[in-house]
């Protein structure tokens, strides 16, 4: 399948107005299948990741991918203000806010209160990204996340000893929210801090030697729920953290490049499944390495059975030494699923590897 003909596909993909998935948004599926879990998930993650992935792309698109490319960025921010804080800040939720419609298409956790989760620095990151902020806004975002940071109000407890006195960032922006670190949401609100240019603080640098460290010990690959309660895999961990290091030359980073390389080239000596190949390929490609081409070309939806790129776990939030060592079981996390963002990972791998093929010939 061509690149031209993945975008089509991408295009095709996203929502007309279809029964749980207002115009512009890209379905996704929320499932736990070790229980037979499954539902519809009315979210905005998805739609600003795969804007964001393709806005990168576009210059590399033909003329007639370009201007897909741009109708679907129109369809999909236009569903943004549906996930924009409840009172009207510039931070966005997971799921829409006014009012508020968390675990949508459910059962039973949508009637409680208790399970509305608050706006996060991910999601919000995403929809900066891909939409065109102000100074303003940005300068108000950089201090609103310096208020969640970790020492700022309080401490984190889920995490290693050695990382509770980091004043690094924190996933949720919620008032009485408790401090979380996650490798690849700190990875993505650098990215937008490096994006737009904004001051780099003792937030940012703390952030960065969260990143640093768990690569450093290892940790990334033996425990990586502990370092990314989001992104609990060392796929999507080293996807996110050489996306950031592919754009933009951080020092604090450096001394982690070729020990990223080594050991997502030692992942691919084994055995993986076709996403997981392609997520890791273009982690080498965006640290300048040309891998070797993966072993086919996804060709229909069936190829993506069984891959996720984050969860969420319904017990992290639990100080409880017990129940936190229960969250890292299958049994008690949600998987997100999305064909589109699945063929934007093949899509954007298509793109890499055809430019660097170029640029070595």
């Amino acid at each position: 399948m061509s690149l031209e003909n993945i975008i089509e596909k991408i295009a095709a993909l996203q929502s007309k107005g279809e029964k749980y998935f207002d115009e512009g948004l890209f379905p996704a599926l929320r499932t736990n299948r070790l229980i037979g879990y499954h539902r519809p998930d009315t979210t905005v993650f998805f739609t600003a990741v795969i804007i964001f992935t393709l806005k990168k792309l576009k210059p590399s698109l033909s003329p007639q991918s370009q201007k897909l490319v741009e109708e679907i960025v129109r369809k999909g921010i236009q569903n943004y203000p549906q996930f924009q804080n409840k009172d009207g800040l510039k931070t966005y939720n997971f799921w829409k806010t006014k009012p508020s419609k968390h675990f949508p298409n459910g059962y039973l956790f949508r009637r409680f209160e208790h399970f509305r989760i608050p706006d996060d620095i991910d999601d919000t990151a995403m929809i900066y990204l891909t939409s065109s902020p102000t100074e303003k806004e940005l300068g108000w975002l950089k201090q609103k996340l310096s208020l969640h940071a970790n020492l700022s109000k309080q401490q984190i407890k889920n995490t290693y000893p050695e990382y509770r006195f980091l004043k690094a960032y924190s996933t949720w922006f919620g008032k009485n929210m408790y401090i979380e670190f996650d490798a690849c949401v700190l990875a993505n609100i650098l990215y937008c801090i490096y994006e737009y240019q904004l001051p780099v603080n003792h937030h940012d640098k703390d952030s960065l030697a969260y990143i640093r460290s768990i690569v450093e010990t290892n940790r990334y690959l033996l425990e990586p729920f502990r370092c990314a309660h989001q992104y609990p895999r060392s796929v999507p961990i080293i996807y996110h953290i050489a996306r950031l290091m592919g754009a933009f030359d951080i020092e604090e980073l450096v001394p982690i490049r070729t020990k990223l390389i080594e050991d997502t080239q030692i992942l691919l000596s084994h055995p993986q499944s076709i996403m997981d190949e392609i997520v890791l390929k273009t982690s080498l490609m965006r640290l300048g390495i040309r891998p070797a081409p993966i072993t086919r070309i996804p060709t229909s939806n069936k190829d993506f059975e069984g891959f996720y790129f984050f969860i969420a776990g319904l017990l992290t939030a639990y100080e409880n030494p017990l129940l936190y060592q229960l969250s890292i079981s299958p049994l008690v996390q949600m998987r997100w699923e999305c064909e589109a963002h699945c063929w934007t990972l093949v899509a954007e791998y298509l793109s890499l590897y055809q430019a660097m093929t170029e640029q070595q010939n």
